[in-house]
């Protein structure tokens, strides 16, 4: 897991923020859609100064990504405190997550799967964002 990589175009996480909201991108080496969707993942950073934005490789971090299958990149966990407010693809680009983040500040008692999302996935994100907070 990765909050910043030595070649991250994310900037430095905003542990002195307020915010309880956690941003997690889930995502692949391989996968060519996650290497454009950083620089967005970037700008989405920059927005929300006070909420940590995580990027994770399924791969390289797989026993912290443990049993919560990603079968679409990007994928995006949003937690607001220890409350999955999101978990599922999201279109490339910021505009999508942009909408989904603001929904969870605005609404930190949301709490929604993709509706495409596998059978288990809310139990698995949930095991998942805990584990982010602990590690990070």
């Amino acid at each position: 897991m990765s909050a910043v990589s030595p070649s991250s175009p994310l900037p430095a996480p905003a542990s002195e923020g307020s915010s309880d909201l956690l941003v997690a991108c889930l995502c692949a080496a391989w996968c060519r859609t996650c290497d454009t969707y950083r620089d967005d993942f970037a700008t989405l950073r920059q927005q929300h100064p006070g909420a940590r934005f995580l990027w994770v490789d399924i791969e390289d971090d797989s026993e912290l990504v443990d049993d919560l299958e990603v079968e679409t990149f990007p994928t995006l966990l949003i937690g607001q405190g220890e409350r999955v407010c999101f978990i599922g693809p999201v279109l490339p680009g910021p505009a999508a997550a942009q909408r989904l983040i603001q929904a969870a500040q605005d609404n930190p008692a949301m709490s929604a799967a993709s509706p495409n999302a596998p059978a288990g996935t809310t139990a698995a994100a949930q095991s998942l964002l805990s584990r982010l907070r602990q590690s990070c």
